[in-house]
């Protein structure tokens, strides 16, 4: 009796869940039919070709090409701004109802309609998908339109004006001046106040002229992303000419850069003139000449000593497994040590004597941050300096992918009134003057980085 009565409860509990089943579907269906009635465009963005806005007898067009990518090609030829025109399509392949004014219109004029006209071609389709949108409802700013072959006079959201209202500018390309910044190997920089020129080696950016020294990469990259993303504030010649260059100073640019490109097989010649508050540029790649803001010009004006590299050492402190100092026939080493979890320093030696953690990594971060405060180009004898032989430091750095490299560095004289040191990097042709801080923690022995000896715990009896 048991299983009869849970075979016909188990019958009832599915006969139930196919009526539940039944009439969410029916309900899902419904509910998708009035989503659809809902809206007077329910289109793939993707799957327009083409759009077209026709207002105040203007028209604006855009055509894919054959990448995938937006062209303007009305009313002229130009490269679009792919988020804006993605939008735009977006916005009008996709547009629901506010409310059904008249289920057959009878006078569209007295909306306004059509105030703007929009079409839409779709993939594998003749004839576009076209929109007439007329005046602004006074009530709430919502907009009166109806989408040809359908009868109804509708109102679309109030947002829509935003984008149906811009400005051929604003669907234009801004940044033309694109290239690839890592393809650049030279950069030649000339203006009214400075020149200079660099090249892209492997360990970085080098000045070649006028002084042979290493330029702070950030600085370069920052300036190439500067050219690479200049953005047009305005259009001010689309075909320049002879006479475009000279109306805007650019026959005489107050500013040239030059940028090498060997793998493009192409060379970039930037010019720039400023000219009251107005700011233009071409290149000899572009038929354009825009007008721009920020601060590439006065990035352009600064001297090669606030280009150059400062940090005197390449290196992360915390990369650092060895140490060696050596002044006055002192040397002092030190390595860093694993076991199991921990680390430790230890010294140079038969002992193996533990050294005082916090000391070693203070001296190697006040290392890391060396920074110049002036350069001593093309030196001559190194023995003025104090540098033959000089002190040293040399510091080992093993990186996440085990890679090991060591940092020299040789220090001199010391400048006692303005408490500043002369050091070398062997590998570059000239000197730093440093502040002299750092010697401050240079050890006189080993025993002053030898660790404190551990304090014995206290026992029972050892308490007062």
């Amino acid at each position: 009796m048991k299983f009869k009565t849970t075979l016909v409860l188990l019958a009832v509990g599915l006969g139930l869940l196919a009526i539940v089943l039944y009439f969410d579907s029916r309900g899902a269906k419904a509910k998708s039919a009035e989503e659809k009635t809902n809206m007077l465009i329910d289109v793939a963005a993707a799957d327009v070709r083409k759009a077209a806005l026709v207002r105040g007898g203007e028209t604006l067009a855009f055509e894919r090409d054959e990448a995938g990518a937006w062209r303007l090609t009305a009313p002229f030829q130009a490269a679009a701004d792919e988020a804006e025109v993605n939008g735009l399509v977006g916005a009008l392949s996709s547009l629901r109802i506010e409310r059904v004014v008249e289920k057959e219109a009878k006078d569209p004029a007295a909306y306004e309609i059509p105030k703007t006209e929009v079409s839409l071609w779709l993939k594998g389709r003749e004839e576009p998908v076209r929109l007439l949108v007329g005046m602004e409802n006074p009530l709430d700013q919502a907009l009166f339109a109806q989408r040809a072959g359908d009868p109804r006079l509708v109102l679309l959201p109030s947002t829509l004006k935003t984008t149906l209202d811009k400005k051929v500018f604003d669907f234009r390309q801004k940044d033309v001046f694109r290239f690839t910044a890592s393809d650049v190997k030279e950069i030649r920089v000339k203006t009214r106040t400075v020149a200079w020129q660099a090249g892209r080696e492997d360990a970085g950016w080098f000045f070649k002229d006028p002084a042979a020294a290493l330029a702070a990469k950030g600085k370069m990259d920052s300036l190439l992303d500067s050219l690479s993303g200049l953005r047009a504030k305005a259009f001010v010649a689309e075909d320049k000419t002879a006479a475009s260059l000279k109306e805007f100073g650019l026959d005489k640019p107050g500013y040239e850069v030059a940028l090498s490109l060997p793998a493009a097989g192409r060379e970039i010649v930037f010019s720039l003139h400023k000219e009251g508050e107005s700011s233009y540029a071409t290149t000899s790649q572009s038929t354009k000449v825009i007008t721009f803001e920020g601060t590439l010009l006065a990035d352009l004006d600064r001297k090669v000593d606030e280009l150059r590299e400062r940090k005197v050492a390449d290196f992360y402190s915390w990369d650092a497994d060895r140490v060696v100092l050596k002044r006055g026939g002192v040397e002092i080493a030190a390595a860093r040590e694993k076991a199991a979890d921990a680390e430790k320093w230890v010294l140079d030696g038969p002992a193996k004597e533990e050294a005082d953690r916090t000391r070693i990594e203070d001296f190697l971060r006040r290392i890391e941050g060396l920074e110049a405060a002036s350069f001593i180009d093309a030196p001559g004898p190194l023995a003025p300096y104090g540098l033959e032989p000089g002190a040293e430091i040399r510091i080992r750095t093993k990186d996440y992918q085990g890679l090991e490299k060591e940092t020299v560095l040789l220090v001199g004289n010391e400048d006692a009134a303005k408490k500043e040191v002369v050091v070398k990097s062997p590998g570059l042709g000239y000197l730093f003057r440093v502040d002299a801080a750092f010697l401050q923690n240079w050890p006189k022995s080993a025993r002053d980085w030898k660790a404190a000896p551990a304090k014995p715990e206290e026992g029972p009896g050892d308490k007062k």
